[in-house]
């Protein structure tokens, strides 16, 4: 898929591991973003044990993974069309989290287990508190 930059994949008997899309076209930032992102994945693994066929599990990783890697940087919404220039400082306000509660929803209903787009939504709601203010293995959100 040439929309996603990357993935950490999880199959039964194989070790885990960390794949980067060649073919994506994203810029250097993007890159960092992606492999934070994915390595915030393996860690949740290691850490917890992510059972990516519970839905609750799945969101609080995804939640952790955009908080921490920096994509959800209101610049970076910017860029992608996600968030108005006009009235910017209004914009900003509370962006964060809506951005990675946005975020993480999308990834979440991509999970073969997941039935829908509601309930990808309704499991970052549930999670969403505790996993955003969760931000090991850094001391404070980056």
């Amino acid at each position: 898929d040439k929309t996603m930059a990357g993935g950490f994949q999880v199959e039964h008997g194989v070790a885990p591991k960390i794949v980067l899309s060649e073919t994506s076209g994203y810029g250097p930032r993007q890159l960092e973003q992606t492999v934070v992102h994915e390595l915030v994945h393996a860690f949740d693994q290691c850490r917890a044990q992510v059972r990516w066929d519970n839905l609750l599990h799945h969101a609080c990783t995804e939640i952790r993974a955009s908080a921490l890697s920096g994509e959800c940087d209101w610049t970076e919404e910017v860029n992608r069309g996600g968030a108005p220039l006009k009235d910017a400082l209004t914009a900003a306000a509370g962006h964060h989290q809506k951005c990675v509660a946005r975020r993480a929803a999308l990834s979440v209903a991509m999970n073969p287990y997941c039935p829908s787009r509601e309930k990808a939504d309704a499991a970052v709601k549930v999670a969403f508190d505790k996993c955003y203010n969760d931000t090991a293995p850094f001391r404070r959100m980056p």
